[in-house]
């Protein structure tokens, strides 16, 4: 369960000021190899120490992990297909280039749609007017207007800009769809059966108490975000969004990467191999390593020197990150919470491949 060598570089990271904490967990063929927490889930207004338990915000993880996912469901019950024009499900959303745009090009990020604009400032301006308007379905409405209105910025499948109005997008369409609201529909089709009992969303104006890595001292909620969704988008939104929003832990994580192993194996029931096989495979948007939700190995990745080309994963701005390599049957769930106090600190960006890297030293190397 332990490899000096791992626990090492995450103890030096502390040190080093990389993060205040973090928790890995690694497993390989069902098997957990190492799951380890060091340093601070919090360090204000008080130290607390990190615990294997500890609960993340996910931020962009919740990309994969609940938006694409959902997607990955509609689809394989052929409820949606990946290349129907957006507007047939969101008409809303047309208007000349718009109406070329398809579902696969939000999940892989080709849509044309900018990556991203500060809605919630919007959103807390009529909320100075209108007390209760922030993170009201009405505020959740007049971002999707916006996004509806918002310009593309390229031609639909032209090249690749990582987007999160194309995922707000996504989380939308989902519940048009499903006719469920985006956190109960991956809760009843994925964190219940998996037994991920604690991923969930936090809706806005709810602060939740417990086991929480907390997060940045935010500049309008004049507070350290614990417990809450640090994204503001998402928080003006209500706290469920298709782009960030989701809450989990390692253990959780690990159940999620597992699934989607044994998926590409044929061997879990929740999602076929064909579905899960076509949301983890590069598509052929130029100069884009995008999958359907889910990044794939490119230059200097920050899954490192060794996983594999067929490796996918995803980060999130928190200091979150999920890699699975289907060659090694290998889960990687590193959670950090490199943005407490501040998100000025970017050091994870070198620390993530380097951990990668003494994974697959430690767990693979002697197999390659």
């Amino acid at each position: 369960m332990s490899s000096r060598a791992i626990v090492r570089a995450l103890h030096q990271a502390v040190t080093d000021g990389v993060f205040p904490g973090a928790v890995l967990l690694v497993s390989r063929r069902g098997k957990i190899l190492f799951h380890e927490a060091v340093g601070f889930a919090a360090l204000k207004p008080r130290k607390i120490r990190m615990t294997r338990a500890t609960i993340f915000d996910l931020a962009s993880l919740t990309k994969p992990v609940a938006t694409a996912a959902a997607v990955m469901k509609l689809v394989d019950r052929s409820a949606v297909k990946l290349d129907d024009p957006v507007s047939r499900w969101i008409p809303e959303f047309s208007g000349g280039e718009k109406d070329r745009v398809t579902v696969r090009q939000l999940l892989n990020h080709s849509s044309g749609l900018r990556a991203w604009e500060p809605f919630y400032k919007e959103v807390i301006s009529e909320g100075r007017r209108r007390p209760g308007f922030v993170g009201s379905p009405a505020a959740k409405r007049r971002v999707l207007d916006q996004i509806h209105r918002n310009r593309l910025v390229y031609p639909p499948g032209t090249k690749s800009l990582y987007s999160d109005l194309g995922f707000i997008l996504l989380g939308d369409l989902v519940e048009r769809i499903s006719g469920l609201s985006l956190d109960r529909f991956c809760r009843n089709e994925f964190f219940r059966p998996l037994g991920m009992k604690q991923t969930f969303y936090i809706q806005a104006g709810t602060e939740r108490r417990g086991r929480f890595a907390a997060t940045e001292l935010s500049d309008w909620r004049k507070k350290i975000v614990t417990g809450r969704v640090h994204d503001d988008n998402a928080y003006a939104m209500g706290g469920v969004a298709g782009h960030a929003g989701l809450f989990g832990t390692a253990t959780d994580l690990n159940r999620f990467g597992r699934m989607m192993l044994e998926s590409l194996h044929g061997r879990d029931p929740l999602i076929s191999r064909k579905t899960v096989k076509a949301f983890v495979t590069r598509q052929a948007t130029p100069g884009s390593s995008w999958a359907l939700g889910w990044d794939t190995p490119s230059g200097l990745s920050s899954s490192g020197r060794f996983f594999s080309s067929r490796s996918f994963g995803h980060l999130g701005y928190t200091g979150t990150s999920l890699w699975i390599d289907p060659e090694w049957d290998l889960a990687a769930a590193l959670l950090t919470n490199r943005v407490h106090p501040t998100s000025r600190n970017i050091r994870i960006r070198t620390f993530r491949p380097l951990i990668h890297d003494l994974i697959f030293q430690e767990f693979i190397h002697d197999q390659a």
